[in-house]
């Protein structure tokens, strides 16, 4: 069997309100949940998957797709809009960076979610078969000491918009 490629997409996508995508756009701003939030309000930059405690104890995550795609407006219930991170190595290195300093004893991993059968990178990568069509790559991170809660946490990169843009749920690509 050939070894899974973990080399990051050309290019991520995140659909949601375009409010919250201009503040990941200008000031870099992504909020990180925990893996088994359950709260339906809190604003998604994450499929809506949530995962149970036993999958996935103590993991922060944020989730982005790998392909623009017109049905994940449904998806992502509130979306119009979709950010658009084309430099993804650049992204994902400051991403890192900027997590190790808001949480410096904690170890982050990125890498595509494997539907349908368990990721080789455990099981906060995998989900079920019917999600496929999210075509997800997500960072995901956990403490390296036990805790007992893990609460939402907002990180900011600064401005990515030499390596992004915003395209709107109209937007011809």
């Amino acid at each position: 069997m050939p070894s899974k490629d973990y080399t990051r997409p050309a290019t991520l996508y995140l659909y949601a309100p375009k409010a919250l995508l201009e503040r990941c756009l200008t000031l870099g701003e992504f909020r990180l949940q925990p893996a088994t939030d359950q709260n339906p309000g809190a604003p998604a930059q994450s499929p809506a998957i949530r995962l149970n405690s036993a999958m996935a104890p103590n993991f922060l995550i944020i989730g982005f797709a790998q392909a623009w795609d017109e049905k994940l407006f449904k998806t992502f219930v509130g979306s119009d809009a979709c950010l658009v991170i084309h430099h993804t190595e650049a992204f994902g290195e400051r991403l890192h960076r900027a997590v190790q300093r808001a949480l410096p004893n904690w170890a982050g991993i990125d890498g595509a979610i494997s539907y349908g059968k368990r990721s080789p990178l455990g099981a906060i990568f995998t989900r079920p078969a019917t999600h496929a069509t999210q075509q997800e790559w997500q960072f995901a991170w956990r403490p390296m000491q036990p805790t007992i809660t893990l609460n939402p946490i907002t990180i900011k990169l600064g401005s990515i918009e030499e390596f992004a843009e915003i395209r709107t749920h109209s937007t011809v690509i």
